[in-house]
């Protein structure tokens, strides 16, 4: 009988280490894995986003998940995922649809990686939220992930340190 795939949710703020670690864990378990949308979305705009970028993100997001969940891989890692866009536009627009709300209880995730805000913020033309406003996202992201009911672990230290605790994590789930 075939294996149910496993699905992990990487978040925490802004440069807590997620692409890293959604890459390194790609790597050591040789899958495929869904880079962050946002990021490059929002870098080729050269202009300032907007809500309907937004909203374009999170349709995105959805059918990432969708495409790599059809492919029936043993493991999917998401770097990022459609809870932090719901934040956004939640912090930046003091709205959101309906429809994302739902999105996020329908989708089944095993458990989300929490990247720890021990790692320095460094700041980028697309990063926005360093000092007091990254920490108040942070306790904004594990606030929402309990009120939906995800598992969840925080991963901290180095890469090397998170990696390795991630991997455990993972393998807790078999």
């Amino acid at each position: 009988m075939k294996q149910r795939t496993k699905i992990i949710a990487i978040t925490g703020a802004e440069s807590t280490g997620k692409s890293t670690l959604a890459r390194a864990l790609a790597t050591h378990y040789n899958v495929p894995f869904v880079p962050e949308f946002a990021r490059s979305y929002v870098e080729q705009l050269h202009r300032s986003y907007t809500y309907d970028d937004v909203i374009v993100i999170a349709k995105k997001q959805i059918e990432q998940y969708n495409e790599m969940l059809s492919q029936e891989p043993p493991l999917i890692i998401l770097d990022t995922w459609l809870l932090i866009t719901k934040i956004w536009l939640d912090v930046v627009y003091g709205k959101v649809p309906a429809w994302i709300d739902q999105a996020i209880k329908e989708t089944r995730i095993d458990t989300f990686l929490v990247c720890d805000t021990d790692l320095p913020w460094v700041p980028d033309p697309v990063r926005e939220n360093g000092g007091a406003d990254r920490e108040k996202l942070q306790q904004t992201y594990i606030r929402e992930l309990k009120n939906y009911h995800f598992p969840f672990y925080t991963i901290k230290g180095n890469y090397e340190e998170r990696k390795k605790a991630a991997i455990k994590v993972i393998s807790s789930l078999d």
